[in-house]
């Protein structure tokens, strides 16, 4: 489907085909980043998760669309196309990995890399109705992968299962092993931000949740709207580049550069400040629970021709939050919202816990698959 590849190896190479999202470079094949600028990349070393992929028995299926350098959650790319979504037609894909989410929901592929600063896995995860696991930060090495706001950025895996996801796990972060829960009795679970969803959206997500037996309504507070130190990340990223290339980039992104250029240290300082605070509030919300359940955004994949300006401040509401905390984050398929198109909930933890995250998130799938619709009263 044109819009979801970039490119592809000559040959196939050998052992199970992952879509790369064209952010991380791929020794020998072109790497555009989304951006004009990059057309004619090729690099000469691969992206570290791209090298543990093939050390083990992976194989680059070819490198996917995405938002122009990573900067928007609608893969809406002036130079390459609007990524496409096969779940649902004349929908956005989400971004910034709609590429690799549309891949899998294509049947391209059952596996597929991204990258999550702000939600970039999930979203299209959600958007696409597959599943997507932002790992605790720094899990799984960046290196290779273009910085979007470097204490953000999260390279994790995307699939058309949770067992997708755990596999792929096991190969990019060495000495990372999965869990096994028997029951989902074991955890205590909090359930949060469901007056944030639509109505469908919440019905859907609340009813997965009542597969939980050990759960309660928790308060949790939404991230800081100030968000002056990621926009600075972003413009010490881009400083050197943008500068005489003003007009290679789209105008999307364009305007967001120009404003992230114009933060001030004390603004970024303060944002900080906020970021930690935050940090301490959120531990003190979750307690010793072993799990929070939320949407993974409170709507379904609108048009493709929707403004993403209009939807970034909706579209990351949920999933911002937890790339700020560093936590894990996985999005899970959980039935059929508004216009007939897939709803998403979200699995989270505290930093460290991600077996447990996708133990639960397994578990809860397969309940999910062969159910009757459960009570709804949390």
């Amino acid at each position: 489907m044109d819009g979801i590849w970039l490119a592809r190896p000559d040959e196939a190479g050998a052992g199970e085909p992952v879509a790369v999202k064209d952010l991380l470079d791929t020794a020998g094949l072109t790497t555009t980043y989304g951006s004009a600028l990059f057309a004619e990349h090729v690099p000469v070393v691969s992206a570290a998760a791209v090298e543990l992929l093939e050390a083990g028995g992976y194989a680059v299926a070819g490198k996917t669309n995405l938002h122009e350098f990573a900067y928007g959650i609608s893969s809406q790319n002036p130079h390459y196309g609007t990524v496409p979504n096969p779940a649902a037609p004349g929908r956005l894909a989400g971004g910034s990995s709609g590429g690799s989410g549309a891949a899998i929901a294509a049947r391209d592929v059952e596996l597929a890399l991204g990258s999550d600063s702000a939600g970039s896995i999930r979203i299209p995860a959600a958007w696409c109705g597959c599943v997507g696991f932002k790992p605790t930060y720094g899990l799984v090495s960046a290196e290779g992968c273009f910085p979007l706001a470097p204490s953000y950025d999260t390279v994790g895996p995307m699939a058309s299962s949770v067992e997708g996801c755990e596999r792929l796990m096991r190969t990019l972060a060495p000495g990372f092993e999965t869990a096994e829960l028997e029951s989902l009795e074991e955890l205590e679970v909090g359930v949060a931000w469901l007056g944030e969803a639509e109505p469908l959206v919440r019905e859907r997500v609340a009813e997965a949740a009542a597969l939980f037996s050990r759960r309660r309504e928790i308060e949790l507070p939404l991230a800081p709207d100030n968000r002056a130190d990621f926009m600075r990340e972003v413009a010490d990223v881009h400083r050197p580049l943008f500068l005489g290339n003003e007009e290679l980039y789209g105008d999307n992104v364009r305007g967001k550069i120009e404003r992230a250029l114009r933060v001030s240290e004390a603004d970024a300082a303060a944002a900080e400040r906020e970021r930690a605070e935050y940090s301490e509030r959120m531990a003190e919300a979750v307690g010793e629970l072993d799990l929070v359940v939320t949407p993974t955004l409170g709507f379904v994949a609108p048009p493709a021709d929707t403004d993403e300006l209009e939807l970034r401040g909706r579209g990351t509401a949920l999933t911002f939050p937890f790339s700020s905390l560093g936590w894990p984050a996985l999005a899970l398929p959980c039935g059929v919202a508004e216009d007939g198109l897939p709803a998403s909930l979200q699995l989270t933890a505290p930093a460290g816990a991600d077996a447990r995250v996708l133990a639960a998130g397994r578990l809860l799938a397969t309940q999910l698959a062969g159910r009757d619709r459960p009570e709804l009263s949390l």
